[in-house]
């Protein structure tokens, strides 16, 4: 397994393959990256470049189409998703490598009919590789990894290790760590509160816990979870001592919530 630093974009040699992703959908604040130039994203620019990539807003999201007709990306929020290759082998095949450095992205893909083509979601914690399949993934600040499937079957990989999640289970991918054994898929948004208290006129003190394979916003800013889920965090409030929280499953699914914090 290969791991991409924070400093990827910076460091990427520009090269253009045949091949493209082309943007399909543009909801909210969206940019298209290219090396170090960064504009509004619109339908129809083309994702050609390895290094070439896609970034979601708060409250923003994107749909992204493979030139082969292999299927489809749905990108969320505070998302950055870049081409890592993109391949038209000699015998026909297609090859579609994507790093996902942070968010949550979903995949509608079919089933292949070259035997030599590909289609691999890589992050800071390992990578998933599919050839036909529905599934999605979540990758929290720390590069932890939710893989969640809804139909077909993913090979999750990290560490030199593997595990088969066929279309209904999860597994979860912590960095320096194998993929956890797959286990039955919740798609559970549920966000648990153990704890909230103001702290001053100004913050609170937000203590709970999410399915980890889960991503967790609060105030629009992406939060770590452990191994369980857990977190504890202080975030400014508003002052109608309101906290906004979203929790969004590798799947896409979508819960948000309002938390009013008690007076002191």
């Amino acid at each position: 397994m290969s791991f991409w630093s924070a400093s990827f974009a910076s460091s990427i040699v520009q090269v253009r393959t045949q091949r493209w992703l082309e943007v399909r959908q543009v909801i909210g604040q969206v940019l298209f990256q290219q090396g170090q130039r960064s504009q509004p994203a619109r339908s129809g620019m083309r994702l050609q470049s390895v290094g070439d990539g896609i970034v979601t807003g708060s409250r923003s999201q994107s749909v992204l189409a493979a030139d082969d007709g292999i299927g489809f990306i749905d990108v969320a929020e505070d998302t950055l998703v870049r081409v890592q290759q993109l391949q038209r082998l000699p015998d026909g095949g297609h090859v579609t490598r994507l790093f996902v450095e942070r968010g949550q992205v979903s995949l509608r893909i079919r089933r292949f009919t070259h035997r030599s083509s590909e289609l691999e979601i890589q992050t800071p914690a390992g990578w998933s590789g599919v050839r036909g399949t529905e599934f999605g993934l979540t990758v929290q600040p720390d590069g932890k990894t939710g893989v969640a499937t809804r139909s077909g079957a993913v090979v999750a990989r990290a560490q030199g290790r593997s595990v088969s999640l066929r279309g209904g289970f999860q597994s979860l991918i912590i960095p320096g760590e194998p993929p956890t054994p797959p286990r039955p898929l919740t798609t559970d948004a549920r966000l648990q509160l153990n704890y909230l208290a103001a702290v001053d006129r100004q913050t609170a003190r937000i203590e709970g816990q999410i399915d980890p394979v889960n991503l967790l916003l609060i105030a629009d800013v992406p939060q770590v979870v452990d191994r369980d889920g857990r977190f504890q965090v202080t975030v400014a409030m508003l002052p109608n001592r309101r906290i906004s929280a979203v929790v969004i499953t590798p799947l896409g699914n979508r819960q948000s919530y309002e938390l009013a914090v008690p007076a002191l």
